[in-house]
């Protein structure tokens, strides 16, 4: 059984990532941690590969960048990166993206629990 020393929230946001001369494409980013994600892409990227990452949040703010990120795993469509450079305000943004989808369910009100 894999242990995962950070947990990992399900998210649906657009990526890009590209390699110095090497690889380069678009994905579905997916299942994300303060240490890395799954990106579903049809680009072939192998195991070992350094990339940089484009995460787009929404329309409403720039995206985050994240200087290096190495390939550990592929399978199928799918392919896990872990980030290993960030400046540190994109680490900042990154830890508050994480921390509001550790937030997430707490926060959601029910329609029908509000009194009227």
């Amino acid at each position: 059984m894999e242990h995962r020393h950070h947990p990992r929230f399900p998210v649906q946001f657009r990526s890009s990532f590209s390699s110095a001369n090497i690889v380069a494409g678009d994905g579905q980013l997916s299942d994300l941690s303060i240490r890395g994600c799954c990106v579903f892409s049809a680009t072939d990227v192998k195991p070992g590969t350094t990339l940089q990452l484009r995460i787009d949040l929404s329309n409403d703010e720039p995206p985050i960048q994240v200087t290096q990120t190495v390939v550990r795993w592929r399978r199928d469509r799918s392919f896990g990166l872990e980030f290993t450079s960030l400046t540190p305000d994109e680490w900042a943004r990154l830890q508050q993206v994480v921390k509001a989808l550790e937030r997430e369910p707490y926060q959601r009100v029910d329609v029908s629990d509000e009194a009227v």
